[in-house]
């Protein structure tokens, strides 16, 4: 969790990732800031985010995007 903390803190360094839950919601992470996350995810825990679990429920908080990653190592 602390390395997914570090990508999304080196995007938006004003934002405390580990406490917010509305990243999509309230337009924090604009989508060239998913697709920078989902290529250093891909890099830094070799996993593949495919295209239908590329959804805001995913992506609203950290937690959301950790259990997502962890899910895919998991397969």
């Amino acid at each position: 969790m602390d390395e997914l903390l570090e990508i999304l803190s080196e995007l938006h360094p004003e934002i405390d990732f580990s406490t917010h839950t509305a990243l999509i919601d309230e337009a924090v992470l604009d989508s060239f800031d998913i697709v920078s996350t989902i290529t250093e995810i891909n890099e830094r825990f070799d996993v593949a985010i495919p295209a239908d679990k590329i959804v805001p429920e995913n992506f609203n908080s950290a937690a959301a995007l950790w259990a997502l990653v962890e899910e895919l190592e998991d397969e």
